[in-house]
C-alpha cells in the first residue's frame, strides 16, 4: 500500500511541474503577437490608416495708390489627416499660407524677405497681442484638430454654423475664429486619402514651403509678383522616416501695369496643381512626357522610407532629382518639393 501511495505522489508531483512550465516562458522566448487576440484565438488585425491632404483657397488684388502699394493676397488654408476604413478622422493638422505680395504706383513688384505658415509664426502672429484673442492662431487649430478626431467628413461639415464659425462644440474646445476654411481643407483631405500602411502610432506631419519671383511692369509688358507654395503632408514612424507622403502646389500670379493697377482676375479661382490635373498643361504645352501630379506622385514615392536629411539629398546642384529619381519619372525642379518636405523634420 505504501509502495502504491508514492507512486501516485510521484506522479502529481510530475504533471504539477509540467503544468508550471506551460504558463510561463524562457527567458530567450519571443512575443510575436502584435495584437490581441479575439474569442475565437484569432490574432485581430493591425489596422492601416489612409493620408489625405487638402487646400482651400481664396485670393484678391487691390490697386496701387500715391499712397499706399497694391496687394494681391493668396491664402491657403492647409489640412493633412490619417483617415480609418470607416472615414473617420484618427489624427489631423491644420496650417495656412497666407502670403501677401505688394506693388507699387510706379509698377514695381515688392520683394518680401521671407515667409512663413500661420503655424510657423506662432505667437508672432499676433492674436492675442493685436487682436484681443485668448490664443493664438495655432493653438486655435490645435482645438480644431484634436475636436475632429473621430469624426466623419460630414460631422466636420456640420460644425460650421451661420457666420461661418463653429458651433458651440467647437467654441468650448477653444477655437473662436472662423472655421469654414478649416472644415473645407479638412474635407478636401479626406476626399483625397490615399491608402498607406501607416498605423496609429505614426506622426502627421505637414511642411509649408513658398518661393517668390518677381519682374516689374514695362511698356510692353505687365509686371508680375508671383508665389509658389508647396504642401507636403507624411505619416511618419517612429525611425523618423516618411511612410507614406502626399504632396501639392498653390500658385498664384498677381500682375499690374506701370501704375500699379490690379489686372488680376478675382472671378477666377485658383486652383492646385495636383488638383488640374492634366489641365495644367505639362504635356500638352510644355513638352514634358508626364504631367505635374504624376511627376509630384513620382518624388512623393521616392520620399518612402527615407528621413528629411535622405530626402535633401536626392536634390542635385541643379536643383532636380538624381538619377532615380529622374528614371522614376520625375524630371521637374524639385527644390519647392524637398524645401517643405524639410519642414517636418
Amino acid at each position: 500500500m505504501k509502495k502504491f501511495l508514492s507512486i501516485l505522489m510521484a506522479c502529481a508531483m510530475m504533471m504539477t511541474t509540467a503544468a508550471l512550465a506551460g504558463c510561463g516562458k524562457s527567458d530567450d522566448s519571443k512575443d510575436t503577437t502584435t495584437t490581441p487576440a479575439d474569442k475565437d484565438n484569432k490574432p485581430a488585425v493591425t489596422t492601416t490608416l489612409k493620408l489625405g491632404l487638402g487646400l482651400e483657397i481664396t485670393a484678391n488684388a487691390t490697386d496701387a495708390t500715391e499712397d499706399k502699394a497694391g496687394q494681391g493676397q493668396v491664402t491657403t488654408t492647409a489640412a493633412a489627416v490619417l483617415v480609418d476604413a470607416d472615414g473617420k478622422i484618427v489624427k489631423a493638422f491644420i496650417d495656412c499660407a497666407d502670403n501677401k505680395l505688394g506693388y507699387t504706383a510706379d509698377g514695381k513688384a515688392v520683394a518680401n524677405e521671407s515667409f512663413k505658415s500661420k503655424y510657423e509664426l506662432g505667437s508672432d502672429y499676433g492674436m492675442v497681442a493685436y487682436g484681443g484673442s485668448t490664443k493664438e492662431w495655432f493653438e486655435q487649430a490645435d482645438a480644431f484638430c484634436a475636436l475632429i478626431v473621430g469624426k466623419t467628413a460630414d460631422e466636420v461639415k456640420a460644425l460650421v454654423v451661420d457666420g461661418d464659425k463653429g458651433t458651440d462644440e467647437v467654441l468650448n474646445a477653444g477655437c473662436t475664429i472662423t472655421i469654414v476654411e478649416f472644415a473645407n481643407a479638412v474635407v478636401k483631405a479626406v476626399e483625397n486619402a490615399i491608402e498607406t500602411t501607416a498605423t496609429a502610432d505614426a506622426a502627421l506631419k505637414l511642411g509649408v514651403s513658398t518661393t517668390q519671383t518677381t519682374a516689374d511692369a514695362t511698356e510692353d509688358k505687365a509686371g508680375s509678383n508671383k508665389t509658389e507654395t508647396y504642401f507636403f503632408a507624411a505619416a511618419v514612424g517612429a525611425d523618423g522616416k516618411v511612410i507614406t507622403a502626399t504632396s501639392d502646389c498653390v500658385q498664384a500670379d498677381f500682375k499690374f501695369d506701370l501704375a500699379g493697377k490690379s489686372q488680376f482676375d478675382a472671378t477666377k479661382p485658383i486652383i492646385s496643381k495636383k488638383v488640374q490635373g492634366a489641365d495644367y498643361g505639362m504635356v500638352a504645352y510644355g513638352g514634358a512626357t508626364k504631367e505635374w501630379f504624376e511627376q509630384a506622385a513620382a518624388f512623393d514615392a521616392a520620399c518612402a522610407g527615407k528621413t528629411v536629411a535622405e530626402i535633401e539629398g536626392i536634390m542635385g546642384d541643379d536643383n532636380k532629382g538624381d538619377a532615380d529619381l529622374q528614371a522614376a519619372g520625375c524630371t521637374i525642379i524639385i527644390d519647392g518639393f524637398v524645401k517643405a518636405a524639410a519642414k517636418i523634420g
